[in-house]
């Protein structure tokens, strides 16, 4: 089959598989579908049944983009990097295992990189469908976009992007980053206490210091009411990724697929 001039970006976590097909003369998404997985079935046996109900799966790509979503990564300086001691930076966030994998991602354009643990299983299914495709942690994505936003700032500028029941937090200023980290959440009392403890550790002014919000939050949700009563600047992010005229996505889909919509 000829290769398409299209990219197809695929998103995977153990509770959703999504992907979006993307027109690169455009630049425009053409395509976007999304499932959840159970624990009820096997996880090949899920991916196996999208393939069957996808088509657009199945056909051949000029760019395959897999973003592994998880939060088991952590951003290791280039200077304190050494890949044979890779299994080491992440025993402090999380529980490792000795037959856990590893792997990073060179962040392009920064002197760090994001180490982290891929989801093995679908990288296999993958290449057995694919035979070749690129993979990455998605909090590296998230870097790339959000850090180029900060160019030319000398005051720290805040991001929170947040999902369902968890949040990433990220401080940056003039394209450098100073904090990265992942909370989880069920109230927006609980979204406000971790980023308010994160101010003060990093002596930020809640006067001063703004607060962009990113992803399932809109003006009236209770997570910006929260934010706003205790920090003075507070934005909701609402980039619109450019999507084709016939694809009828509802208004919320793309702030919560930041990430992949963007990618």
């Amino acid at each position: 089959m000829a290769l398409n001039n299209h990219k197809l970006v695929i998103q995977a976590s153990l509770h959703k598989f999504s992907f979006v097909v993307i027109d690169l003369s455009s630049q425009t998404i053409i395509y976007f579908a999304s499932e959840a997985i159970t624990h009820k079935k096997s996880f090949e046996e899920q991916l196996t049944h999208f393939f069957v109900k996808y088509t657009q799966l199945s056909e051949q790509y000029t760019e395959i983009l897999v973003l592994h979503d998880n939060t088991l990564n952590t951003f290791v300086p280039q200077a304190l990097f050494n890949e044979d001691k890779i299994s080491t930076y992440l025993q402090y966030n999380t529980k490792v295992f000795e037959t856990d994998y590893f792997a990073f991602d060179e962040v392009t354009n920064y002197d760090f990189n994001n180490v982290y643990i891929p989801y093995i299983d679908l990288n296999n299914f993958l290449l057995d469908k694919f035979g070749s495709f690129t993979y990455q942690n998605i909090n590296t994505g998230l870097i790339q976009l959000l850090l180029p936003k900060t160019k030319g700032n000398e005051l720290p500028i805040v991001f929170a992007y947040l999902k369902r029941d968890s949040f990433e937090l990220i401080v940056a200023k003039n394209n450098e980053l100073i904090l990265f980290n992942s909370f989880q959440y069920t109230t927006a009392q609980d979204f406000i206490y971790y980023t308010l403890f994160t101010y003060e550790q990093l002596n930020l002014d809640p006067h001063t210091t703004v607060l962009n919000l990113i992803g399932r939050v809109t003006e009236k949700d209770p997570v910006f009411e929260q934010a706003y009563t205790f920090i003075k600047f507070v934005n909701v992010i609402d980039e619109h990724a450019l999507i084709a005229e016939d694809l009828l996505l509802h208004h919320q889909v793309p702030k919560q697929h930041y990430i992949l919509f963007h990618s």
